[in-house]
């Protein structure tokens, strides 16, 4: 037997030496070899802090010391080849004189202008950037006017706010269609809208919200529509819906949602969670923001059922200017 070969017992030969013309690879070649390719990401951060330190005409020198990063750390940012930590990377910006978001790449900062426009609204209060969305809108085709009315009335809020059962009231008395909106994402999908999330995910279900939502935009003039909770959370969908729609934020006190949402027999986790009020506390913290910005609001928590549709009834007529 060989003396080279060491044989052990339920297990594959293992070479005591290599065998002739074998030629042994250094570990570190390898480790090379193997993160050789650089991350796009990576080397697109490298680029943009390079091009952001020539438009500042600094040195790498000088951008280490005021960054408080090492001269070899910001060169390999800079070549692709370092992942540094978010608090390296606020620290560079601060070095720079740019946003964050800048140094990431953000869309906003792309170019000149994105970066101008940035500078004129920084700063500014939401009745100001309100203006400016309007204002754009228009210039774009995108919105219409600020003082144009809208027989397309949506409404929005959390689940159990009582979109359905007073949008349903509310378009019996306008003579308007009513359109449930995640009925509609249904019937694009060929399927519910738990199966939508569970099979393709939350960034199919947002884009077939959207296409309902254009798509009811455009078959009817006159509508009343109960949109989804959620809808505020893609900022395309919700500014299309903003530009085109008479908007009513329909609010409730925590525990009316809940009480609500259960009452309808519906089990989803946000209803089964051992959090459940918690959890509906936070959703509404940090949605209130965008639902706030609806033209209209309605407290159904204040009041009754038929007292709450007669205040709906109330400001949706005046907003149509039609007889009250």
């Amino acid at each position: 037997m060989s003396s080279n070969i060491l044989h052990v017992s339920g297990l594959t030969p293992v070479l005591s030496e290599p065998p002739p013309g074998f030629t042994e690879v250094p570990l570190s070649v390898l480790h090379v070899a193997q993160t050789d390719e650089k991350n796009p990401f990576l080397v697109a951060l490298g680029e943009r802090v390079k091009a952001l330190r020539a438009r500042r005409g600094m040195t790498r020198k000088a951008v280490s010391i005021a960054a408080d990063v090492s001269e070899r750390h910001l060169a390999n940012l800079e070549y692709g080849e370092g992942n540094a930590s978010i608090l390296v990377l606020l620290q560079v910006s601060r070095a720079l004189h740019c946003s964050l978001a800048e140094l990431i790449g953000d869309v906003t900062t792309l170019s000149p202008e994105w970066l101008l426009i940035r500078e004129l609204l920084e700063g500014r209060d939401d009745t100001a950037l309100r203006r400016v969305r309007i204002a754009v809108g228009e210039l774009l085709g995108t919105g219409r006017s600020n003082t144009a009315i809208s027989s397309q009335v949506a409404l929005i809020g959390l689940r159990g706010a009582g979109k359905s059962t007073l949008g349903a009231m509310l378009a019996e008395d306008l003579g308007f269609p009513f359109v449930e909106l995640s009925r509609e994402i249904e019937k694009f999908a060929g399927c519910s809208v738990s199966e939508i999330q569970a099979l393709y995910g939350m960034n199919a279900y947002r884009r077939y919200e959207r296409r309902a939502l254009e798509e009811t935009i455009q078959i009817y003039p006159e509508a009343v529509i109960a949109t989804p909770g959620g809808l505020v959370s893609d900022p395309a969908t919700f500014n299309q819906l903003l530009s085109h729609c008479t908007t009513v934020w329909l609010q409730a006190e925590p525990e009316d949602h809940m009480r609500r949402v259960v009452a309808q027999g519906d089990l989803r986790p946000m209803a089964a969670s051992k959090q459940a009020m918690e959890d509906l506390k936070g959703i509404l913290s940090g949605r209130a923001a965008f639902y706030s910005k609806a033209q209209h609001k309605l407290d159904t928590s204040a009041q009754n059922l038929e007292s709450s549709f007669q205040l709906l009834r109330k400001t949706v007529r005046e907003a149509l200017q039609l007889p009250v």
